[in-house]
């Protein structure tokens, strides 16, 4: 994702305005990244940038979500139902990342230096991050399942 400050670049602002218009005219049900690029014709990086900095000026203004599913690709989410399954998704993808990283990085770091002062303080600070990703995941994993 390209930095906050070249999000926000008149190019990169050019290139939001070309993409928004796409799943309106081309294809409402959703369009892949490929698609996307070809519809307009622009390259990858502009096609990139410009989803980043549509999605900025999305949350300013207010405007229906964009998001990326699987099945349909890129497009514009008024359904709440919908909208909550990509957001669940999103969040457990973070949570992967997050515990990959301590178990993958820190873990062997702490196992040299268990006693090291640093190691401490990052397996304190880390414990509490796991307590919050734990209530967070008890949440979505409940909203996931469906109501009877």
């Amino acid at each position: 994702m390209p930095r906050a400050s070249e999000r926000r670049s008149p190019a990169a602002q050019r290139h939001a305005d070309t993409v928004r218009f796409v799943p309106f005219e081309a294809r409402p049900a959703g369009l892949t990244f490929v698609q996307l690029v070809r519809s307009r014709e622009l390259s990858p990086h502009q096609t990139r940038a410009g989803l980043a900095c549509l999605r900025d000026i999305i949350t300013e203004r207010g405007w229906p979500p964009l998001i990326w599913t699987k099945k349909d690709g890129y497009k514009f989410c008024a359904d709440p139902v919908e909208l909550q399954a990509y957001e669940i998704a999103i969040i457990r993808g973070k949570l992967t990342e997050i515990r990959r990283f301590i178990t993958g990085t820190v873990a062997p770091h702490a196992a040299l230096q268990p006693k090291g002062r640093w190691i401490k303080h990052l397996n304190t600070q880390l414990n509490s991050v796991e307590s919050t990703l734990d209530v967070i995941a008890d949440y979505t994993d409940a909203d996931a399942r469906p109501r009877l």
